[in-house]
């Protein structure tokens, strides 16, 4: 009978390529334990034969340094294909040629393999939770009938690819910065405290850092590569204000102020 009848939900799923079989047998069961379906692959070559042959727009936990095809070459191959999905590097190297190479091939982020599970879930939750909830009511006459689409003064977001836009050209950010920067623009003129911004990096009341206030020093470290991105493209750029011991705003239109 149909009362008696049970909904299954599908999990959602993730698909976990690393070489390191411990890193990723213990990664993959912590993934399960918090209800995820783990598809794992130890290699690239064998992650792209099985989403060739079974496309999807799964997220991805890819490794970076894999013997054979690489994480970039996998990421590369992927979108030769034409397919979107969200890519997550799992590394150990910091050097910023790496991530702008990879953030040109569609990344959407970066987790140090050193991170703790929560961080992880988080980013999960960005991607598939998206901006929903981030981005105000911003309209614009030359978006017409686009929900996915908003405009705050020179900058334009799009939700449905992840993309931001300053003055019609791209910004290379990963998705943790993409989220902040919806976060401060949705918010235009309102002041956004560091535990705010925080909280929606890492998780409401994720603790790191040293003392009560240690999350800050993370905060501003975001804050500064963001700033350090739109201004490659606009020297002039201060729309994110500081409010000192406080947060951050985004400056509206035509106001004026001193970015810290």
């Amino acid at each position: 009978m149909l009362a008696n009848a049970v909904k299954e939900i599908a999990s959602p799923r993730v698909i976990l390529v690393d070489d390191d079989d411990l890193f990723r047998e213990s990664l993959g069961l912590n993934l399960a334990e918090e209800g995820f379906d783990v598809v794992d692959f130890d290699n690239g070559s064998d992650v792209l034969s099985f989403l060739l042959n079974e496309p999807s727009l799964d997220p991805i936990l890819l490794d970076w340094r894999m013997p054979g095809l690489d994480g970039l070459a996998v990421l590369r191959r992927l979108r030769e294909a034409r397919m979107d999905n969200p890519v997550i590097f799992l590394t150990m190297l910091s050097d910023e040629i790496y991530e702008e190479a990879a953030l040109r091939w569609g990344a959407v982020d970066f987790i140090d393999k050193s991170r703790r599970l929560p961080i992880i879930l988080q980013r999960l939750r960005l991607i598939s939770e998206g901006t929903k909830g981030i981005l105000s009511t911003h309209e614009d006459d030359s978006l017409p009938n686009s929900p996915s689409s908003a405009k705050v003064g020179g900058l334009e977001i799009r939700e449905d690819i992840r993309r931001a836009y300053w003055k019609g050209e791209q910004l290379d950010l990963t998705l943790t910065e993409f989220a902040i920067v919806c976060f401060l623009a949705g918010n235009e003129g309102n002041d956004i405290s560091y535990r705010q911004i925080y909280d929606l990096v890492h998780g409401k009341d994720f603790v790191a850092g040293y003392g009560s206030d240690g999350y800050k020093a993370n905060v501003r470290s975001f804050i500064k590569r963001i700033r350090k991105k739109f201004r490659e493209l606009d020297d002039s750029f201060e729309q994110i204000e500081n409010y000192p011991g406080f947060g951050y705003r985004w400056r509206p239109a035509g106001a004026t102020g001193t970015p810290e």
